[in-house]
Formats: C-alpha cells, sequence, structure tokens
C-alpha cells in the first residue's frame, strides 16, 4: 500500500506531465500551412509563387520547420530548420537571405524569430497565429542578401 506522501508525490507528477503535453500539443505554429498570394505584400518584390510550410513539434519546446514552394522567378525553393523556443541561433537552410535562425515565443500565438547572414543580424519577424488558428501571418523588417530594405508580410492558411 502506497503512504499518503507517495500518492501526493504521484498526484502531482501526473500533473506535472500532463501540464507538459499539453504544452507542447498547444502550439499553434502546428501543422501545414499554405502562402496566401492575394494577402501577402513583399517589399521588395518579386513575391514567390507559392509556398507551403510544415511545421512540427521537435524535442520537448521546438519546431522542425520545412518550406518548400516556387520563388518569384519560378524556381523550386527548400527551407529548412529545427529550433527551440530559446533565441538561440540554429542553422537555417536553403534561405537565400539567411544562414542562421533564432525563435522565442512570446506568448500561446505569438513568435519572435531574428535571422543571421554571415554573423550579421539581418532582419526580425513576428509570428502571429488568430486566435481560431486559422492563420498565420509573419510580419518582417529587416534587409535582405542584396542589402535592400525588407518590408514583408506574409499570410498563411491553415491546411
Amino acid at each position: 500500500m502506497m503512504t499518503r506522501h507517495l500518492r501526493m508525490s504521484a498526484f502531482v507528477m501526473a500533473g506535472v506531465l500532463a501540464m507538459g503535453i499539453s504544452a507542447i500539443a498547444a502550439d499553434s505554429n502546428l501543422g501545414t500551412w499554405k502562402m496566401n498570394p492575394a494577402k501577402s505584400k513583399f517589399d521588395p518584390g518579386p513575391a514567390p509563387k507559392s509556398q507551403t510550410l510544415k511545421i512540427e513539434a521537435w524535442g520537448a519546446d521546438g519546431v522542425k520547420y520545412t518550406a518548400d514552394g516556387m520563388d518569384g522567378d519560378g524556381k523550386p525553393s527548400h527551407w529548412e530548420m529545427q529550433a527551440k523556443y530559446d533565441g538561440k541561433f540554429v542553422p537555417f537552410k536553403g534561405n537565400p537571405d539567411a544562414d542562421m535562425l533564432a525563435y522565442k515565443r512570446i506568448d500561446a500565438n505569438t513568435v519572435e524569430a531574428t535571422t543571421q547572414l554571415n554573423g550579421k543580424v539581418m532582419g526580425k519577424s513576428r509570428i502571429v497565429v488568430s486566435a481560431d488558428g486559422k492563420t498565420r501571418t509573419l510580419t518582417q523588417t529587416g534587409k535582405n542578401a542584396k542589402g535592400q530594405d525588407v518590408h514583408n508580410t506574409v499570410v498563411y492558411e491553415k491546411q
């Protein structure tokens, strides 16, 4: 027979585990997202013709991100990275304007990202998932690899 102390410890541990699992499940960024070109704005252009994001849970507090589509010139594009929401830079493969990225969770529906290219910070993005979980909006400012100012708003819809 378990003692009262052991039963209480087991109950507390079960609660902590359940909270951890629900925190992972509650990541509103997870899923497949398709860019809506009509609602998105790219300055400078040209805008990508298409992009689909696949965002999966990775580790205890992170995501595995894969983006496939067609760039503004109609060429295939493929970006990928794995990051935790800890603000630490990780490799960002395939993006011509960034080779490193850091994610930081602000709240349940908001993430901030910072990109670097060759060790220099290039841009900041704020990613917000709507309250109903159907829309993901990325607002980006900074510079691209050509040194041009970037002011993008990219709207994705949950698939």
